[in-house]
């Protein structure tokens, strides 16, 4: 499997392995071993490819098949042992982000139930004052910004806003 090259003198000049052949013939021996030991078909995948691509950058330096495949072998495992040790890693920290700020099961539901209940109180609302309150708490804009937007003058978006919040209020039982 030592691919060669003769030179103008006639002899043989030594390349290294041949990729391809190697490759092909160790690609699946090198998958089910990182399968077996990151159990992910995926993270697998990634660790014999990362283990091929470190070899194709050495290819030159390796002069005998059996060698490659012993570097495939050992590239391998310590590529399986980091991702294992990055996977373990990330769970702690996702674990500790998470640790004691459990949302309760329901809170998808019971939030898109609010969110409902109070876009139907908002297109209740006459156009000016759904303007300003949306302004105000959509896009975050001060009460000189939202009078620009909507042309009213100062006092008719603090007007409108607190006659709005006003109806808002007694519409949802006075939740804020």
């Amino acid at each position: 499997m030592i691919v060669g090259l003769a030179d103008s003198g006639g002899s043989r000049i030594e390349q290294g392995v041949d990729f391809d052949a190697l490759y092909a013939a160790q690609w699946w021996p090198m998958l089910r071993l990182a399968q077996g030991l990151v159990d992910d078909v995926a993270a697998a995948e990634d660790v014999v490819q990362d283990a091929f691509a470190a070899l194709y950058r050495r290819r030159t330096t390796l002069r005998e098949s059996q060698a490659a495949v012993g570097y495939l072998r050992v590239s391998v495992v310590n590529a399986a042992r980091s991702a294992l040790r990055r996977r373990r890693t990330a769970r702690n920290h996702l674990h500790a982000l998470h640790e004691g700020h459990e949302p309760p099961a329901d809170q998808a539901a019971l939030l898109s139930a609010e969110h409902q209940q109070v876009r139907a109180a908002l297109a209740e609302l006459p156009d000016r004052q759904r303007e300003v309150l949306s302004l105000r708490y959509l896009s975050d804009l001060s009460d000189p910004e939202i009078a620009e937007a909507t042309g009213l003058s100062l006092g008719g978006v603090r007007s409108a806003a607190s006659r709005g919040l006003a109806v808002l209020r007694s519409s949802l039982g006075g939740q804020s």
